[in-house]
């Protein structure tokens, strides 16, 4: 069973968990993602780990209160387990031949940020991060930020916290100073990882995109997690989850996204009505 050893709010919507998972934690990477279900009649979601720790046999996962699993998920407590946790899944970072880079993260998107730049900065990696939300109430991770990259730019999109500014206009004034980046990473919503780059492709800098898509299987049978890359169909779950933005088909990927839109809002007003666990066959 997969035990719930720590979980921490970190604001209204996001929470932060450490689960006991020692065979996961064991081989974890930057970058990679898990499959979890929350009991047997539970559906399968992707999280992507925001840390492990391999002498103590456990994951790190963030998450926001946004669907039915992770609604049902927040109602589990330290001493709880998760039916499932299948993993590490996805190819990890690629951080060699790097010195400087710069991760930009929007909203909660952070939350995958996170894992990204920390790990690089372990690498000996320079790592500017501009982490953009829309206002102080919705901020996370901060210190965890600061402790674990060179530079971080908070910005907000009201100006309640940080600087007013978006998290494009951050990037290009950070490229106009002199900034010479290897590489720009974005995570976060799609519209926010488009534009920055196409940001970064204007001004010459290769860019990484860290996608998520639907998953059942995570083993790219199930076509759910389809993108495409460069002309060619990928699979967010074995070819990625991080891509070449430049060359992802972001009108596509943007459409994709809200396909189940209406399906998770019946979901989500369903579970607002629980106290418990659900059967969904029920």
């Amino acid at each position: 069973m997969f035990e719930i050893t720590e979980k921490r709010k970190l604001n209204e919507n996001m929470t932060w968990l450490v689960i006991y998972a020692p065979l996961v934690a064991r081989k974890a990477r930057p970058g990679q993602f898990i499959i979890l279900r929350t009991d047997e009649y539970g559906e399968r979601i992707p999280l992507t780990m925001a840390g492990h720790n391999e002498e103590d046999g456990t994951i790190d996962l963030i998450y926001a209160t946004v669907g039915r699993t992770t609604m049902l998920m927040d109602q589990l407590e330290e001493g709880d387990c998760f039916a499932d946790i299948v993993g590490p899944l996805g190819k990890p970072t690629h951080m060699e031949g790097l010195k400087k880079v710069c991760v930009v993260g929007g909203g909660s998107g952070n939350a995958l940020a996170y894992p990204l730049a920390t790990g690089m900065h372990d690498h000996g990696i320079e790592v500017d991060m501009i982490a953009g939300f829309k206002n102080k109430e919705l901020v996370i991770l901060e210190d965890e930020f600061r402790k674990g990259t060179d530079n971080l730019y908070m910005v907000t999109d009201d100006g309640s916290y940080g600087e007013k500014a978006f998290t494009t206009d951050k990037l290009k004034q950070l490229i106009e100073q002199g900034n010479k980046y290897d590489e720009v990473v974005a995570v976060g919503p799609p519209i926010m990882m488009k534009l920055v780059c196409k940001l970064a492709e204007e001004h010459g800098i290769p860019s990484v995109a860290s996608l998520t898509a639907y998953m059942i299987d995570g083993s790219g049978m199930c076509g759910g997690c389809r993108c495409i890359i460069g002309g060619e169909n990928k699979f967010v779950c074995v070819d990625g989850p991080e891509f070449d933005g430049s060359l992802v088909d972001w009108d596509e990927l943007i459409q994709r996204s809200t396909y189940y839109a209406d399906q998770e809002a019946e979901d989500r007003a369903h579970v607002c009505h629980l106290t418990g666990g659900v059967r969904y066959h029920d």
